[in-house]
């Protein structure tokens, strides 16, 4: 009797391959077909844990590992080996017989592969009709799946829930799914079918370890990969199919979709970033596995004649046998035999069916390097052509090819292209006939694809893993109530979960310098959930600090605490009392916020009064004196200097008072001496420009008496050199003076030449910081009257004449008008203003 041919079909997640496994192992010998080489190795590795390694063989394109007791055989469809006779044969998704590029493949095993003893079918329902009109006494079985499958509709990337695999249909956009997903949620695993089994394993180990909640992965994952996964976003719906875009059939998405939900658990699916939703047609088929049937399969000869290459291509483009069956699209092995029939050099070599046998054998390797149609047609005849003139591939040509795949230096793609060129060699390894030193060079294939394995792993993992994000973000989507272990220490260093994140800067968090700026949104999360019940004794802790631990810079206007920047001025209600605005806020409530501010204004105002201290106790001392009083508020609000008030209120008695208490008279201007200081005039400069909202103009060097105006920029505006006039800086001529050095010249210049006209003195210069070639300029900006030398004639002998100055009544004298006019100035009544209601009030007292 004929041994019983079997199909068990239906949808994803019905324990199809795991029976057929076990039927397999309960046989004495028996060879499984998969689509994918890591599905082959994937389940080699499963048997081998049963059966033991050296009774179960592996046997793909590229690898091959047969031990001399083997009797189970895990393969790809396109290596089995037909020729060994076995008790049980099986191929699983037998529904690719309708795919255009490798259907005619399983095409072929569905026809002519048999067990001894059972042949059993695993694939999709809709192939059913097509099994029972091209295999005779076919016994199909179908099962229902084991977990329902629905869709959730459209999901945005930041949205999608964990342990969800989204699937891009190239390698561009897996990275850059993958990209968005690590900055998001800290990382994700890749699956592509270009991964060497060895680096797919490893980074399907990254997700079932959980290490990381999300995987990004193409359509390979939809023939058999089994994992832990709940959801399967689409992002996009089309791919390329080595002729052009398509859209993907419902069959297809099906298959994709159902690797969500594993055994009873049920799985969801839907779209994600720029993919739109599905349509309600598609959906419902999904969900309820109802597809049209296969209406054809796709076949090509398997019976070939090798008597001449013509004769072979004549035997491979054989017409269909059976009603259903299709003649396959030319496959990349066809294409490339067509191309080298027409070279005369191949044509010469090609004598014997032995020599045609062995051009099918090479054009038969696949182009894993995929660098286009015309090199891999090269490579291949070059192998060709070698091997007939030389019988085998020689080491020393073989080595050539592979020093250049070993380095191990470049990018994830740089190595992924390595990865393809070592396979090819793998593939002609694995032809015993073919090289010199077959184990050799099997073995060394085999070592440099695994350390580039590895290598492309941890590229992998360091590009699109941050394992301390993946755990943040892990218990973040958990409820806000579930406390973070954290801790900052003395020093404002914070972790979270046993993860550095940064550094608090006062209130303000500041990541780790080696997080990207993409993470840092992520991390931000992080800690103001983490330090949500430390702000508040970090702020008992800032309220309760001594003076000592707060900085005022002056030459920037910032408040710092313990070295770090926590707020800056801003204009207030007058000019020695500004606004404090607290800065690097992120975690500070309001109420927080309030009391930081009202703790610096305090601080801020005890600094002003300490660096101005003689201007505020001379406040204090005439407080009683009500003309005085008005002068020094008036003084105060214009920041320690201002023009002369009126003579009826400035006479020589109170002028007098208020010298004593360092506020001098000048010719124009009443000024306070503590002002002149060098603190005192960067903090009265940094109080101007904050208070009229202007840059702060650059200063001199403390206890510089003059500057030179070219010093400036050339762009000073005018507000600044009002500026620089408001703070005590009177420019003369070339220079600016500073205004007590200025009213001090004036002064001592003045009482020089009371006798009569008198030269300069010759510390005048140095006194002003001027150029002796300059003073004269200077000495003119100040209204000090020169009289120039003539210039000597040629008849005259003897010393240049010096230059003069004349006596000039100081403006100032004319402030304060004389004892006997005072007494009728003061009961005039004043007109108006602040100061003639104090002068009333004087009057009257």
């Amino acid at each position: 009797m004929q041994a019983p041919v079997r199909a068990i079909l239906g949808p994803t997640n019905t324990g199809k391959t795991h029976l057929a496994l076990e039927r397999m192992l309960a046989h004495p010998s028996g060879i499984m077909g998969f689509p994918l080489r890591l599905l082959a190795r994937e389940n080699y590795e499963r048997m081998v844990k049963l059966k033991g390694v050296s009774h179960v063989a592996l046997i793909t394109g590229e690898e091959k590992i047969i031990p001399p007791g083997a009797r189970w055989f895990s393969c790809t469809t396109e290596a089995m080996p037909l020729d060994r006779p076995v008790s049980f044969i099986a191929i699983d998704e037998i529904q690719l017989c309708a795919d255009p590029e490798r259907g005619h493949i399983f095409t072929d095993r569905l026809l002519n592969a048999r067990g001894q003893e059972e042949t059993l079918f695993l694939g999709a329902e809709t192939i059913a009709p097509l099994l029972r009109s091209l295999v005779r006494h076919i016994e199909i079985e179908t099962r229902p799946r084991l977990s329902n499958l629905n869709c959730t509709g459209f999901t945005r990337l930041s949205r999608l829930p964990p342990r969800t695999a989204i699937v891009a249909f190239s390698a561009g956009d897996v990275y850059a799914i993958a990209e968005m997903i690590r900055r998001r949620r800290g990382g994700c695993a890749i699956v592509m079918g270009q991964l060497s089994p060895r680096t797919r394993n490893a980074q399907v180990a990254l997700y079932q370890n959980r290490e990381v909640d999300y995987l990004v992965a193409t359509d390979a994952i939809g023939m058999g990969l089994n994992m832990d996964i709940h959801h399967v976003a689409f992002a996009g719906l089309s791919k390329f199919d080595g002729s052009g875009r398509r859209f993907l059939s419902a069959p297809e998405i099906a298959q994709i979709a159902g690797r969500a939900g594993r055994g009873t658990l049920d799985g969801t699916f839907g779209t994600t970033g720029d993919c739109p939703p599905l349509s309600e047609n598609i959906t419902e088929a999904v969900e309820t596995h109802q597809f049209e049937p296969l209406h054809h399969l796709y076949w090509r000869n398997s019976s070939l004649d090798y008597s001449s290459p013509d004769a072979l291509h004549a035997s491979l483009c054989r017409k269909t046998p059976a009603a259903g069956l299709w003649s396959a699209p030319p496959a990349s092995d066809l294409l490339t035999l067509i191309a080298l029939m027409r070279d005369t050099t191949i044509q010469n070599l090609c004598q014997a069916p032995g020599h045609v046998q062995l051009l099918w054998d090479v054009c038969q390797i696949p182009d894993f390097r995929k660098l286009g149609e015309d090199s891999h047609i090269r490579q291949c005849a070059q192998i060709f052509v070698t091997l007939r003139r030389k019988g085998r591939l020689p080491s020393d040509w073989l080595e050539t090819r592979l020093v250049n795949l070993e380095r191990t230096e470049g990018d994830i793609e740089d190595l992924m292209h390595r990865l393809m060129g070592i396979r090819l060699w793998a593939y002609v390894a694995n032809h015993i006939d073919w090289v010199e030193k077959p184990e050799h060079w099997r073995a060394r294939t085999r070592t440099v694809e695994d350390a580039l394995s590895d290598l492309l792993h941890e590229r992998l993992a360091a590009r699109f893993v941050d394992k301390r994000a993946t755990s943040l973000a892990r218990r973040l989507e958990e409820a806000d109530s579930a406390p973070l272990l954290s801790a900052i220490t003395r020093t404002g260093e914070v972790s979270v979960e046993g993860h550095p994140l940064g550094r608090m800067h006062g209130f303000h968090f500041v990541p780790d310098a080696d997080v990207s700026a993409p993470d840092q949104k992520l991390l931000l999360r992080a800690a103001r959930r983490a330090v949500r019940s430390e702000i508040p004794r970090r702020v008992a802790q800032f309220l309760q600090t001594e003076d000592e631990t707060l900085t005022f810079d002056l030459s920037t206007g910032a408040l710092l605490w313990q070295g770090d920047h926590i707020a800056s001025l801003q204009a207030g209600e007058t000019l020695f009392r500004p606004g404090v605005c607290v800065t690097g806020s992120d975690f500070l409530e309001t109420a927080h916020r309030e009391r930081i501010r009202v703790r610096l204004n305090e601080f801020v105002t005890k600094r002003i009064i300490t660096i101005l201290n003689p201007l505020f106790r001379a406040v204090k001392a005439v407080a009683d004196v009500p003309v005085l009083r008005g002068i020094m508020h008036e003084l105060l609000e214009q920041g320690g200097i201002m023009p002369l008030p009126a003579a009826e209120y400035l006479t020589h008695k109170n002028a007098a008072t208020l010298k004593k208490y360092g506020i001098i008279s000048g010719s124009s201007t009443l000024y306070s001496t503590a002002a002149m200081r060098p603190q005192a005039m960067h903090l009265r400069a940094l109080l101007l420009a904050v208070q009229t909202n202007q840059q702060l103009p650059p200063l001199p060097h403390a206890g510089a008496v003059s500057f030179k105006h070219s010093a400036l920029p050339s762009e000073t505006s005018a507000a600044t050199l009002l500026l620089l006039s408001k703070i005590g800086w009177v420019r003369s001529g070339p220079l600016w003076i500073r205004l007590d050095i200025a009213e001090e010249t004036r002064k001592r210049l003045h009482t020089l030449t009371r006798s009569g006209a008198k030269p300069i003195p010759a510390d005048i210069a140095s006194r002003l910081g001027s150029s002796r070639s300059a003073l004269p300029s200077v000495l003119k900006g100040l209204s000090l009257r020169l009289k120039m030398p003539e210039i000597l004639s040629e008849n005259q002998i003897g010393p240049q004449a010096p230059v003069l100055l004349y006596s000039q009544k100081p403006a100032a004298a004319k402030r304060f008008p004389s004892p006997r006019k005072r007494k009728r100035v003061q009961n005039i009544p004043p007109a108006s203003g602040p100061f003639a209601a104090l002068a009333v009030l004087q009057s009257r007292s």
